[in-house]
Parts: structure tokens; sequence; C-alpha cells
């Protein structure tokens, strides 16, 4: 089995890991439960420690990069989850639902192995609002709209949705997922960053580079700060981030 992540997750925890703030209201919703499956694990960031977790994760690339110690990991898609039906109490997916070829099955496996679904995701109408990607990567707003809106309206029409939260992005959050520097564009700067980021990483080496030093410019004559400084400001700010509560209360 061979995904992208094969090719573009190779230093993936460099830059993403879990924000404990996020960590926390991501325990919160899973419940007082004893066993979770974590799908589309990647490198385990927000498996809970305190109950049992199995994590499914397509990507070999991904999986050796677990922590020694991180729940035992299965290789398979979200689409075809090895389990049998309610062989859990919670299912957990966490920023993957956007990079699923069959969103909609894999919620409804979710649906069946768990009485219980927990998604983190983004709306993609935020992100494609998000100053990165309007005057720096516009490319990348062309990758998203390609893809079926994996937002709430869709994932209520699979999941039986208890509630939605807002996820506020940190102004120092921690787990470089796009919207992560909001504040700190100087970051974007950074290969390291950019490869930590899906969306980025795909896109032509050339055009990213191009991209890149347009944003260097842009921060050096202060036309950045100009248009967007007032960010610096903020301790945090919505971005299209959510975290679902499906199934059983």
């Amino acid at each position: 089995m061979t995904t992208k992540y094969d090719t573009i997750g190779q230093t993936y925890t460099a830059t993403r890991r879990a924000d404990p703030r996020i960590a926390a209201q991501i325990r919160t919703a899973l419940g007082a439960v004893s066993s979770v499956l974590n799908v589309g694990a990647g490198a385990g960031s927000y498996e809970p420690g305190d109950c049992a977790v199995v994590a499914v994760e397509p990507s070999r690339t991904m999986m050796r990069q677990r922590a020694p110690r991180a729940a035992p990991v299965v290789q398979a898609t979200g689409e075809a989850l090895p389990f049998p039906d309610r062989s859990f109490d919670v299912a957990l997916a966490s920023l993957t639902i956007h990079h699923w070829e069959d969103a909609e099955r894999g919620l409804r496996e979710m649906h069946r192995v768990a009485a219980r679904q927990v998604v983190f995701y983004f709306e993609l109408a935020d992100m494609e609002r998000f100053w990165l990607f309007t005057d720096y990567f516009p490319e990348v707003t062309a990758l998203l709209a390609g893809r079926p809106a994996c937002g709430t309206a869709r994932l209520s029409h699979v999941l039986d949705v208890q509630r939605v939260e807002v996820v506020p992005v940190p102004a120092d959050c921690v787990d470089g997922f796009g919207a992560a520097y909001f504040r700190r564009p100087e970051r974007y700067l950074e290969d390291g960053v950019q490869q930590g980021i899906s969306d980025l990483a795909q896109l032509d080496p050339a055009v990213r580079a191009a991209r890149t030093e347009q944003l260097r410019a842009d921060l050096a004559s202060g036309a950045w700060d100009a248009k967007h400084g007032a960010l610096r400001q903020l301790d945090e700010k919505d971005f299209g981030y959510r975290l679902l509560v499906a199934g059983l209360p």
C-alpha cells in the first residue's frame, strides 16, 4: 500500500506534534471511554494516554515515525477498517478526512466500528480565505477546491452529530498545521514547516520556492505587516478548525 504521505511525510514529526490545548479539548470530547480507534493516525498526535488505543494508518512512512511507546498500529485505510462492528467505544479522526479517497465511506466505517465518533477537521471555506493561501500560495486554494468539502454539512449528512465545537488556533500553537503560524509568518519561510503542511508539500518545488520568496520580500519590506499585522496582537483566532462529536451521548 503506497500513499502520498510515503513521499511528503518523511519529516512530518519535525513540526507536527500535539498542541496541549487542542489535545485537552479532544480528550474532553472523547469522554469517559476505555477504548479508542484512531483513524488516519499518522505519527500519533492526539491519541489519549489513559485508555486503550489502536491506530490505523495507511502510510508506512508515517507508521515508522510513531514513538516506540505509541499505540499499536494497523496498516489500513479509513474506508476499510479491519475490525468487527462496535469494536471500540469511540473512533477518532484528527485532521485526516480531507485526505481520504471516499470520506463518506470512511465516516460510515467509523460509525460501524464505534458507537461514538470524534472528528477534528477544518471548514474548507475558512481555510480558502486564510492569508497564506489567498496572498502567497493560491495554488493551494485550487488543490482544496478540487476536493469534496469535508465540513460540518457533509459530516452531518453521514453521522448523528451531537455537537460541534470551535477549535481556536493558539498564537503559539506547537502543531504546525496550515494556520498554526498565523501571527508568526516568518515560520512559513522554513522548508521544514512547509513540508509539514501537506498542501504546501505537494506543490511544484519551483512554484513553492517562488511563492516563498514573495512572502520573504513582503516581510522584509513591511508589506505583510501593513496588511495583516493586526494578527500579531491576537492570542488566538478561529480559522475554521472544528471538533465534531457524534453518535451516542
